[in-house]
Parts: structure tokens; C-alpha cells; sequence
């Protein structure tokens, strides 16, 4: 059995004010091109299909034609879970008919433990849950993520065919799993990891959640990580989807390519100014800018911005060089001596009407 492990596609959301949908788009077209040329019996998509419970129209509208596309034109079988960023009640709408085109929407506890069975595998799809969830379906007191997957995993083994492969597709933090910026933390009751040892009876694990395909380095415990990078801390991450065969036991990364690169760009503000550098550089790229310049620029960000139009933000490599320090010669006026030190701060001289103000502040200290 071999099919495409995805996860996290968030689709909806913004990076740091900037509207993602077109890059998210055209990476889902990307994963759509790879399970066709792969051949694949089927796509997995472990959770936070949207990056809201209630996103907006748009993106609706986007992930109704991807998966319009992967399912009903390619007809590739789409086994799907709701992960925390998502509604399970809203994305459950119209799932009991999606499965007469093998497209099986989990988003509730007690349909994981119905497997999906695809080729010589089991799919067991767990969708992203509360403790209170299980608390109620065994009718236990269940405080944690981790007491409730006990439960759960026992109950999903009693439903293993010995004759099948069998696949978990999930979405929580597994012990030993390192996190970047942008994921949401899951925590309850200060407890909100998944002991890897729980999941050692399954051939695959299928995890969404954590947006770094190398959070957790196990043999058959994967993330497969988010297609797009969606904070600084990823720059360096390199994205992708994941080809697993059951028959084999294999996997295999692909990495996919992004329509704007998230990096970090180090320079002078002369540098970042001069044709012969800004020409050679992908400006529309998402760029962190670290500058080398220690003087004050005024103006500088909306500068930027004019030859580089997705500027994440701006920091210093060493700190802005400035004197605090105010000195008055006899010849020089308080007034003087303030306008000098605005200039330091600023490179801008006072205008007419701060310069009246600081007389009239002035004027009235004298007075008192």
C-alpha cells in the first residue's frame, strides 16, 4: 500500500499580516502533482486542514477545490482527520456521503475505531481530542492526553486484523518531539505528550502538529511537517510530504518547493539599496533583514519595503550607535543644544512647530 502522508496545511492562514492563500494553493497543486506521479493508493492528511475553526470564505472555497480535484476528478482515495486549529463539528459537514467517493473525514473520537481499510492496510483515523471527549465515550475518569490514549489505543488493537498492516493517523505532541514558533501549544492538565512506546504496535504513525518533518526521529513515528513554512524558525526547514509503503516498510521524503522562500538576509543598508545587490536577491521572498548599520536611518522600513515587498521584520546585528549623552558649551542656548540632540536621534532637524513648542516648555520652566 502506498500513499502520500501530509499534514498541517493550514489553509487560511497569514504570515505575519501576509495573505498566504496563493502560495498554500499552489504547494496543494504541488502535492497533488507528487501522488500522481507516485502513483499512490491514497493521501493522508493528519490534521489542521484549516488554520481556524471558523476560516474564512476563501478558504473554504480553496481546500473545496483541492480536495475536489485529488478526490472526484483524480479519484484518489483521501483519509483525513481534524486537528486542533480545526472544528470538528464544522468540518464534519457532508462526511457521511464523501465516502461513497473514498473520502473518509474523521473528525470525532469514536469513529477511530473503525478502521478504513485500503489495500492490504488498516487506517485507523484519530482525529485531534479533548480529554473530557474520552472521559465520556469509556465512561472513566480521564484526566490527561495521555491516560485517554491509553484507553484509545488499547481499544484501536482490539480491531487489528493480524492478516493487515496497520496505519495510525493522528494529530498530538509525541514525547520527545521538539516544537517550532508556529504551532499551537496542546497542553492539559500540564501533561499534553503522547509516550512513543504507546504507539510501537502500529507499522506507521502518521502525525500532523508539529510543523518540522525531523521533530522526532523514530523509525515508524513520522511527522510529516507543513508544506509551507509558516515562521522565522523554519527558514531552515525544508518542507515536504512523506511516500510510505506498508509492504515495503519504507518512507520517503519529496520535498516541495515554495512560490516565496522564507530567509534571512544580512547586509548594510547601502547594500540593500544598490541594483547591483537587490538584483541578484528573490525579493519577493518573506525576508527577516539584519542590518549592519549602527547609525539611525529615518525612514527606513517604508524604504525597504519599496524594493523588497514581503519584509517579515528588521533587526539590528549590533545596537544603534547613539550618544545620550546632552553637552552645553557656553555659546550654545538650551534650545540649541536640544535641537542638536534631536538631529543625533533623528538625522531630522526640528520644524517649525516642535521648535515652538520646545521655546514655549522651555519658557514656561523659566517661569516657575
Amino acid at each position: 500500500m502506498r500513499f502520500l502522508h501530509t499534514a498541517d496545511w493550514h489553509v487560511g492562514k497569514k504570515f505575519n499580516g501576509y495573505d498566504l492563500l496563493a502560495d498554500q494553493g499552489k504547494i496543494l497543486d504541488q502535492i497533488t502533482a507528487i501522488a500522481l506521479r507516485e502513483k499512490v493508493e491514497a493521501v493522508v492528511i493528519a490534521g489542521d486542514l484549516y488554520d481556524r475553526a471558523v476560516p474564512p470564505v476563501e478558504a473554504v472555497a480553496l481546500l473545496n477545490q483541492k480536495i475536489q480535484h485529488l478526490n472526484l476528478q483524480e479519484q484518489l482515495p483521501v483519509l483525513a482527520i481534524s486537528g486542533n486549529h480545526d472544528s470538528g463539528t464544522r468540518l464534519a459537514t457532508g462526511s457521511p456521503w464523501y465516502t461513497q467517493t473514498d473520502f473518509y473525514l474523521h473528525t470525532n473520537l469514536e469513529q477511530a475505531f473503525t478502521p478504513v481499510v485500503l489495500g492490504d492496510t488498516q487506517f485507523f483515523l484519530l482525529p485531534y481530542f479533548e480529554p473530557t471527549a474520552a472521559r465520556l465515550y469509556f465512561d472513566e475518569d480521564v484526566r490527561s492526553i495521555q491516560e485517554a490514549m491509553e484507553l484509545v489505543i488499547a481499544k484501536i488493537k482490539s480491531a487489528f486484523d493480524p492478516q493487515l498492516r496497520h496505519v495510525l493517523v493522528t494529530h498530538f505532541f509525541v514525547a520527545g518531539s521538539l516544537r517550532s514558533d508556529s504551532e499551537t501549544k496542546i497542553e492539559v492538565g500540564g501533561l499534553d505528550s503522547v509516550p512513543a512506546e504507546l504507539l510501537a504496535d502500529f507499522d506507521y504513525v502518521a502525525l500532523g502538529h508539529l510543523h518540522g518533518r525531523n521533530a522526532l526521529q523514530h523509525p515508524t513515528i513520522q511527522y510529516s511537517g507543513s508544506p509551507l513554512k509558516f515562521s522565522l524558525s523554519e527558514a531552515h526547514q525544508e518542507k515536504g510530504v512523506f511516500l510510505v509503503d506498508t509492504t515495503a516498510g519504507t518512507r520517503r521524503f519529496i520535498p516541495l518547493v515554495p512560490e516565496h522562500e522564507v530567509r534571512i538576509l544580512e547586509a548594510s543598508y547601502e547594500e540593500l539599496l544598490d541594483p547591483v545587490f537587490y538584483q541578484n536577491q528573490q525579493r519577493e521572498d518573506f525576508l527577516q533583514i539584519k542590518l549592519i548599520n549602527r547609525g539611525v536611518i529615518p525612514n527606513l522600513m517604508n524604504t525597504l519595503r519599496g524594493i523588497y515587498p514581503r519584509i517579515l521584520g528588521l533587526e539590528r546585528t549590533a545596537g544603534i550607535e547613539r550618544s545620550t549623552e546632552i553637552k552645553q558649551t557656553e555659546s550654545q542656548s538650551p534650545e540649541q543644544v536640544m535641537a542638536d540632540f534631536f538631529y543625533e536621534m533623528t538625522q531630522e532637524k526640528l520644524t517649525k512647530q516642535q521648535s515652538q513648542w520646545l521655546e514655549d516648555s522651555l519658557g514656561a520652566q523659566n517661569q516657575e
